[in-house]
């Protein structure tokens, strides 16, 4: 016999949680629980909400929690197109980058912190946060629903402008021009950086660099487009524009102090520069 029962908000939450450890295309076993712990209404602020279709925004049509939970946008300030991220992009985003347990990660982009609470959670036991967010209303918001994370610092700064504290992961949620080459230099061995890559106006990429024996290891993911990211933004940075398919090509990324650009160059900045030949190339 069938029911009109409708699911509780703790079953909708479940299977949200399911759909995001789908989503990270990870083997973690500990992704779904932490997606299912973590509430996303938590960072949202009081509902109804503001959820971005197309380049339009569409007001829930009450305060009840189920609608967050769908693969969509939802406005954390209409004025300034800022919002919190796609679910199932920072999902996949967030199993590329495999954070784990005691591992130092630096958060930029924090927005009101919902995805730097998820990347506390799956860096438990004795890792760390450090978060960065720009906007001083947001970092209020965060630090305040942040506060039951353990592990979590933030910081109301333009992180471009900062020293970075060295790192196994940083996690940029804000698109990126021209990548700043201090974030490279924080990495530790075997650290990663995950940034949304604004190649060229028509091409976002979110991009997984590693730092391995042999150099800095890129290796293209998925389109991606998120809101420029402050003092990463500057078209003047860039000497040579990649076009689309250089974008999807590169294989690694060198600092122009320990290497000069050459033939296998796709995209040259200041600072560094993407070459489509693999670091054992050289």
């Amino acid at each position: 016999m069938t029911t009109n029962r409708r699911a509780s908000l703790d079953e909708i939450r479940a299977f949200h949680a399911r759909m995001m450890a789908v989503a990270s295309n990870s083997a973690d076993e500990r992704l779904e629980r932490i997606f299912e712990l973590v509430p996303r209404e938590a960072f949202l602020g009081p509902g109804p909400w503001q959820i971005k279709v197309n380049r339009r925004y569409v007001e829930t049509p009450s305060a009840d929690p189920c609608y967050v939970y769908q693969n969509v946008l939802v406005a954390l300030d209409v004025t300034k197109g800022i919002n919190n991220g796609e679910p199932f992009l920072h999902a996949a985003l967030i199993g590329a980058a495999a954070p784990k347990p005691g591992e130092m990660v630096i958060h930029v982009g924090a927005g009101t912190g919902y995805y730097t609470a998820l990347l506390a959670m799956l860096v438990l036991p004795n890792g760390h946060v450090q978060a960065f967010e720009i906007d001083r209303r947001l970092a209020d918001r965060a630090r305040e629903n942040l506060e039951p994370f353990e592990g979590v610092a933030l910081t109301n700064d333009d992180a471009t402008a900062l020293p970075m504290p060295n790192a196994n992961l940083v996690y940029v949620s804000a698109g990126v021009f021209a990548l700043p080459a201090h974030w490279l230099e924080a990495l530790l061995p075997g650290g990663r950086i995950i940034f949304p890559w604004q190649a060229n106006k028509r091409t976002g990429l979110a991009v997984l660099i590693t730092r391995t024996p042999a150099g800095y290891e890129a290796r293209p993911l998925m389109p991606a487009w998120f809101i420029p990211c402050v003092g990463a933004s500057d078209s003047a940075e860039c000497s040579k524009f990649p076009s689309a398919a250089d974008a999807c090509a590169i294989r690694s990324v060198w600092l122009t102090r320990d290497r000069s650009p050459d033939g296998t160059a796709v995209a040259i900045y200041k600072d560094l520069w993407f070459s489509s030949a693999d670091c054992q190339h050289f």
